[in-house]
């Protein structure tokens, strides 16, 4: 593969990365406590599967990233990367999307389910949360840009006669 066509894949990888990783520390580091009826509670990303689940797709993002980026680029792990990155789009996709649908009901609550909003009371932890979840879109849109661009370059070598 020429430098040309690496070049934005290796800064769409870097971006991905630093995306990646923003969005772990900020979500480990996110948590406050609200005092309510003279109880104390804290919240913190570990009180919900879904932020796990969050934290945990997105150290694997970062790590697989790092990984690709220090491997060498032949023709023969393209397809294999191919894959790889569609997975790690689809794993991010899921877990901003859980971690999105749990914060809705941190933020509004469900009056259906009797669920109060908690975002009153611990906002420095809401605010954490959604700055994680911006960085977690960005690495997302950033894979989706790079999926995008390896299904191009796949394409081209296929189709390329010898």
């Amino acid at each position: 593969m020429s430098l040309a066509k690496r070049v934005p894949i290796f800064l769409l990888r870097l971006l991905a990365l630093g995306a990646t990783v923003t969005a772990t520390v900020i979500m480990v580091t996110a948590h406050d406590s609200a005092q309510v009826l003279n109880m104390t509670f804290e919240a913190k990303y570990t009180n919900s599967p879904t932020s796990k689940y969050f934290v945990i797709i997105n150290a694997v993002a970062s790590g697989y990233t790092l990984i690709v980026i220090f491997c060498p680029s032949k023709i023969s792990l393209l397809r294999c990367l191919l894959v790889l990155d569609m997975i790690v789009t689809l794993l991010l996709d899921s877990s901003i999307s859980a971690n999105l649908a749990i914060g809705q009901v941190g933020k509004y609550g469900n009056a259906h389910a009797g669920w109060l909003p908690i975002c009153n009371q611990v906002p420095k932890f809401c605010d954490h949360v959604t700055e994680a979840l911006i960085a977690g879109f960005v690495a997302s849109l950033a894979y989706f840009v790079i999926l995008l661009y390896s299904f191009h370059n796949v394409f081209n070598l296929l189709t390329v006669k010898p």
